[in-house]
C-alpha cells in the first residue's frame, strides 16, 4: 500500500477495477474542506484513460512492475514471440498487448517488456528504430523541391514519407511515437 501524497507519475496502481499507471498528478489543497488528489490514469489494459479523485493521504494498492529487456523473435498465430536476453525463456505476447508497436517491430531488436505477476502487459520500444527501406519510388531528376515527400515502405510494412534522396536498400531512423521520418542512416 502506498499514500496517495506519495504517488508519482508514471507509476502503477493495482486498483480494484483494474491495472492502471499514473499519466498526471495534482494535489490540490481548497481554501475550505480537506485536500484531494486529482489523477489521470492509463488503464494498462484497455489503454483508455480515466480521470479519478482520491481524498489526500488515502491508502491505494501499488503495482510493482518488473521491466527486461527481451529480444523480438518472430510472430505466428499465438502472437510475438520474445526471449529474455538472461535466461533465454522465451515469452508469447498477444497481439492485442502488442498493438500499434507492430509497426515497428523487426526481427532481433531489444525491447522492453513490463511484466506483472509474470504475465507481459505491454510493450515499451525505444523512441526512435532503425528500419530497411524495402519499397521506395525512384526521385525524379529536377524533382528537388526543398522539403518535398515521397512515402516508402519498411521492412515492417510501415508506409512512412521520406524525403525524395531515400532510396530502395537505405535505413532510415523512425520515430516510434509518431511514426514520422527522422533521418537516413545510411
Amino acid at each position: 500500500m502506498i499514500s496517495t501524497n506519495d504517488v508519482r507519475p508514471g507509476m502503477a496502481l493495482n486498483l480494484p477495477d483494474g491495472l492502471f499507471q499514473v499519466v498526471e498528478y495534482q494535489h490540490t489543497k481548497p481554501g475550505k474542506g480537506k485536500a484531494f488528489v486529482k489523477m489521470k490514469l492509463k488503464n494498462l489494459d484497455t489503454g483508455s484513460l480515466v480521470e479519478r479523485t482520491f481524498r489526500a493521504g488515502e491508502n491505494v494498492q501499488d503495482a510493482k512492475i518488473d521491466r527486461r529487456e527481451f529480444q523480438y523473435l518472430y510472430r505466428d498465430d499465438m502472437g510475438f514471440h520474445f526471449m529474455d536476453g538472461e535466461t533465454y525463456e522465451q515469452m508469447a505476447v498477444p497481439e492485442t498487448l502488442v498493438g500499434d508497436a507492430s509497426s515497428f517491430l523487426s526481427e532481433g531488436m531489444t525491447v522492453q517488456l513490463p511484466i506483472f505477476e509474470g504475465n507481459p502487459i505491454g510493450i515499451d520500444l525505444q523512441a526512435a528504430v532503425e528500419l530497411s527501406v524495402t519499397y521506395a519510388e525512384p526521385g525524379v531528376k529536377g524533382d528537388r523541391v526543398s522539403g518535398a515527400t515521397k512515402p516508402v515502405t519498411v521492412e515492417t510494412g510501415l508506409v512512412v514519407q521520406a524525403p525524395l534522396f531515400i532510396e530502395q536498400g537505405d535505413t532510415i531512423k523512425v520515430d516510434t511515437r509518431t511514426g514520422d521520418y527522422i533521418t537516413r542512416v545510411s
